[in-house]
């Protein structure tokens, strides 16, 4: 079945705050808990990719969902235009290098993506070899999972009036001009386009499913992630690693 977003909420009004901040706090505590056993553990990985338009809050829930993770066993990377040095290798090339390696939870802000989505906006790629990307990226993902890394991909559904609030925030509130971009209004005027090809993205790029997060508020949209996060989490066989050691084997017995 086609998914639509524009049948996916920005804002669940059903849903109350304060009940809601109570189920994610305690998650995200479960959650860091279960990162540091699976960096302990060195077998599995988890790879968690934000996509979402300009002020969706890719950053913020980046923070919230690490609250409580072990930082050693954590990394995160952004994914702007290419170098020239990116754009002399295929364009999973830049991608494929920061993978995750087993036992770290890697966050992609913006990822693969953009390498679909910016150039068919813009129209400075050949629409064939766009067209060629989204199963390259289907098959690129099966690799990854293939390394016992658990890929969750998640779009940050945010509308219109919300991004547009959140752009004029950088403007008016001091501490958050560092966030300005001009580029970013530019980006804004073309929403219904963006989001256009978004859901083909999502339709297309699906062989490992995508999940909506109701984003116009940062409380539903943590919850909406740390939700995922953690239910992958316990669904892996995570296991605190057994004693490895040749001096102590006849001091210890087994279970002491």
């Amino acid at each position: 079945m086609k998914i639509k977003l524009s049948d996916h909420p920005t804002f669940n009004k059903d849903w109350d705050k304060v009940k809601t901040q109570e189920k994610t706090e305690k998650l995200l505590k479960r959650i860091g808990e279960l990162q540091h056993k699976m960096f302990a553990q060195n077998k599995y990985s988890l790879l968690v990719i934000l996509q979402g338009m300009d002020a969706s809050g890719k950053n913020g829930v980046t923070k919230g969902l690490l609250k409580y993770c072990n930082p050693i066993g954590i990394s995160i990377d952004s994914f702007k235009k290419p170098t020239e040095e990116e754009y002399a290798h295929d364009f999973l090339w830049r991608v494929h290098e920061v993978c995750p390696r087993k036992g770290q939870l890697q966050i992609f802000i913006r990822s693969h993506y953009e390498d679909i989505l910016v150039p068919t906006i813009g129209k400075y790629i050949p629409a064939k070899i766009i067209a060629q990307r989204y199963q390259l990226i289907n098959e690129f993902e099966k690799i990854i999972e293939h390394n016992d890394t658990k890929v969750l991909k998640f779009f940050l559904n945010v509308s219109k009036e919300a991004q547009k609030k959140r752009l004029m925030e950088r403007i008016e509130l001091k501490e958050k001009h560092w966030k300005h971009k001009d580029g970013d209004w530019d980006t804004c005027e073309k929403f219904d386009e963006y989001m256009a090809v978004y859901e083909k993205i999502i339709n297309t790029c699906n062989e490992i499913p995508w999940h909506i997060a109701p984003s116009d508020t940062n409380w539903q949209k943590l919850y909406s992630v740390g939700g995922v996060v953690l239910k992958t989490l316990e669904e892996l066989d995570l296991k605190w690693p057994e004693l490895v050691t040749e001096k102590f084997k006849q001091e210890i017995k087994p279970g002491k």
